[in-house]
């Protein structure tokens, strides 16, 4: 006897849009980041489309924004995993570190450069700190 297949729904651009926002703008909210750090990691919209998006959400994405939420949503993923303790967690991204990638800076203050390399090589480091 066969196992009934599930039927697989494709995901609409506009609700991978919506949630990646919001997913976005919890983490920020945890982060504390300002205005500016989040419209930096969303990669320099406007402020109009910033607010726009703070306030309705998108139907669709750039490929680049998408990617950095993706790569802030992996690193926040990678902090909790690391440091079961949410305020440290939360906190580490401001925090000055001395490992070679940010070189005393803070994890921010590299992401904060505005290429999506660094949220990359942020990633990287701590996928590479939890074995990955």
């Amino acid at each position: 006897m066969a196992l009934p297949v599930p039927t697989v729904r494709p995901v609409s651009a506009a609700h991978v849009a919506q949630a990646g926002l919001r997913t976005f703008f919890r983490i920020a909210s945890l982060w504390d980041l300002s205005v500016d750090e989040q419209i930096t990691l969303l990669g320099s919209p406007s402020r109009s489309t910033y607010f726009k998006w703070k306030r309705d959400g998108a139907e669709s994405l750039p490929r680049d924004v998408l990617e950095r939420i993706s790569y802030v949503l992996g690193i926040y993923k990678d902090l909790q995993l690391l440091l079961p303790d949410e305020a440290a967690a939360d906190g580490w991204v401001r925090r000055p570190n001395e490992a070679a990638p940010f070189g005393g800076r803070s994890a921010l203050e590299r992401m904060l450069t505005g290429n999506v390399a660094d949220l990359y090589e942020v990633r990287r480091y701590l996928d590479g700190e939890r074995g990955g």
